[in-house]
């Protein structure tokens, strides 16, 4: 160390630069799984950040206490570190499967995670001065520099490289093992000096200890998930991926009724799926021409299934940001069976976007539709705002045809229905509101808690809802069920109706 203080000196950098970017995927980690698993993205990420950066200020202060011996400190702090960031994933993915408390877990790991990598900095900066006196601000300069731009290594790896490889649990895990080298290599190579022999040996064996346990851990990460989802969906598990956007389990027997979750949350529930979607397509495709119709969302294929049921379709756009759970709906034979294998039909095209992006991309010059169906969540059943919002509506309008309508999932009749009205209301469209029972109890759904879904058909004159008469009949709506609910809703819509969602919230 002595004999070569800049190769020292720059080792330490380097180290802080592993460091902070195995520190920044942890904390995106939590992030990601707090999304997937919870659905409220905005809040997660506002937990996680302010729990971290709180913890990483008093792992600092508790930093002082072990700047005597700081070598020692800094590889047993990054040992500790590389296990729990590590084994964070699996963990919390545990905890929310059986036990429930996932949102104390998370703090809690977060929250010990932050001190860890608080601790960091003071610790490499006293290892800095060890090497070569000089000013503190220099020194703190070069260490803060290294550790920014290994935060934005981190950053940029976690998306575009860990996620898309690995996934969220082995990626942590990854992550761990090259936490661990890194603290590894500079205490017990550049300052072997400062421990004593056995104190040496110790390390060497934690060192050595988080790599086998992380090794273990991603040997039987498989299994571990496997046994969480059985635990958490009670159903024989057929299929379970992660996208890019989100984790899609299908379960169900070969034969049988299939459920589909999308991060945990029931999507599609086999014996009685078609009535959502029944009620989503029919009224549109029966108050005028049909014959383009634009599908944003719906890439399981039940909502095309029966916009194909209408003889007077010639060309259906799907446009679905997850490519995955298109590939599931033609590959799955129950799923495929049970969408009639709609994304098969030649007169059906799909595009893999987002459809935000999607519509922000389309000129209205170069295509017109005399249908717009956002089969979509509403915000109420864990949808973002962002499908709902009266930007949204206000692209989507732009591509109607003269006498075209929309229509949109509006989630149930007690939560959201009059803001995303108001939204619709707000890009320049006439509404009407109806609604269709849940569905009676089921193998799927034991107790159908969720009372009636509601809807929104909109178009620039005033709609009406109904069914078309050529059309081969629905199984759950009658013309007079329709318009009942209609009147029904029409009748409780509030004076005073709350602000449209915007992309910067309700205004």
């Amino acid at each position: 160390m002595r004999a070569h203080p800049r190769l020292a000196r720059l080792t330490v950098l380097l180290a802080a630069f592993v460091c902070a970017a195995c520190g920044l995927v942890y904390e995106l980690e939590l992030v990601a799984l707090g999304g997937h698993l919870l659905g409220d993205s905005v809040t997660q990420t506002s937990v996680v950040l302010s729990v971290m950066v709180f913890a990483m200020g008093l792992g600092s202060l508790l930093a002082k206490r072990l700047t005597r011996r700081p070598a020692t400190a800094f590889a047993l702090v990054e040992c500790a570190l590389a296990l729990t960031g590590g084994l964070s994933v699996l963990a919390l993915y545990c905890c929310w499967a059986w036990i429930g408390r996932y949102q104390a877990a998370m703090v809690g790991l977060t929250c010990l995670i932050g001190i860890l990598i608080g601790a960091e900095i003071p610790l490499l900066m006293t290892l800095i001065q060890r090497i070569r006196r000089e000013d503190a601000g220099r020194a703190a300069a070069d260490l803060f520099a290294a550790d920014y731009v290994g935060a934005l290594i981190g950053g940029l790896a976690f998306p575009f490289l860990i996620l898309p490889a690995c996934g969220p649990g082995t990626g942590a895990l990854v992550t761990g093992a090259v936490n661990a080298v890194a603290g590894a290599a500079v205490v017990l190579w550049l300052f072997r000096e400062e421990p004593a022999p056995r104190v040496r040996l110790l390390l060497w064996g934690c060192c050595g200890l988080v790599l086998a346990l992380l090794a273990t851990a991603a040997a039987w990460s498989g299994v571990i998930e496997r046994a969480a989802r059985s635990a958490l969906y009670g159903a024989q598990v057929r299929v379970a991926t992660h996208s890019r956007l989100r984790e899609i389990v299908l379960t169900g027997p070969a034969e049988g009724p299939l459920r589909l979750y999308l991060d945990g949350r029931l999507a599609v529930c086999g014996p009685d799926e078609y009535r959502g979607s029944e009620a989503l397509v029919h009224p549109a495709m029966a108050a005028g021409p049909d014959a383009r119709v634009l599908l944003l969302g719906g890439g399981d294929g039940l909502a095309l299934r029966e916009v194909l049921r209408h003889g007077g379709v010639r060309s259906v756009l799907v446009v679905d940001g997850d490519p995955a759970l298109t590939r599931l709906a033609r590959t799955d034979p129950g799923l495929s069976a049970l969408s009639g294998r709609s994304l098969e039909d030649p007169r059906v095209r799909t595009a893999e976007a987002d459809p935000l992006e999607w519509l922000r991309s389309v000129r209205p010059t170069d295509r017109t539709f005399d249908v717009v169906l956002a089969d979509l969540p509403a915000p109420s059943e864990g949808g973002t705002v962002t499908f709902h919002s009266q930007e949204f509506y206000g692209l989507a309008t732009r591509l109607l045809s003269p006498g075209g309508r929309i229509a949109v999932r509006a989630g149930d009749e007690q939560n959201g229905l009059w803001q995303v009205e108001s939204g619709l209301r707000a890009a320049g469209l006439r509404t009407v509101p109806y609604a269709v029972q849940g569905g009676p109890a089921t193998s799927c759904r034991p107790d159908d808690g969720r009372g009636s879904q509601a809807f929104l058909l909109a178009a620039a004159a005033q709609p009406s809802v109904g069914l078309a008469p050529d059309a081969p009949p629905p199984r759950a709506l009658t013309a007079d069920t329709l318009r009942a609910a209609a009147s029904r809703l029409t009748a409780l819509r509030p004076a005073r109706p709350p602000a449209a969602l915007t992309l910067l919230g309700p205004q």
